[in-house]
């Protein structure tokens, strides 16, 4: 009996933490499908290419091979070179200054390695 409810427990743990975690989604994917992913939580895995900061806000750019796309920050931003997993909302037409500059990601959350 204790171990079908451990395994009962442990079946439903797995279950919760799997269905709460984005997929890693390919950014030529929220290229070409942008009405698919907007406003949604995606993961993002890649190179950083730019990447600019100040005052712990920031934005930088991230090439997985398939495609180029900007992530905004308000954590600072990674060296160039760094491998970095991006979380954020997919952000279809961002805007600023009153001018459009078409997708970004809006990080909610990072990890990342020295690319060096």
């Amino acid at each position: 009996m204790k171990t079908r409810l451990f395994t009962l427990a442990t079946f439903l743990a797995c279950t919760v933490l799997l269905t709460a975690c984005p997929n890693q989604t390919s950014i030529s994917r929220l290229q070409n499908d942008p009405a698919r992913y907007r406003d949604k939580e995606v993961v993002i895995v890649g190179r950083v290419v730019n990447s600019f900061g100040a005052l712990g806000y920031g934005a930088y750019e991230i090439d997985d091979e398939t495609g180029r796309i900007w992530v905004l920050t308000e954590r600072g931003a990674p060296e160039k070179g760094a491998r970095v997993g991006a979380v954020g909302k997919f952000i279809n037409g961002v805007t600023w200054g009153g001018r459009k500059y078409g997708n970004a990601l809006q990080e909610t959350d990072r990890r990342f390695r020295d690319g060096r």
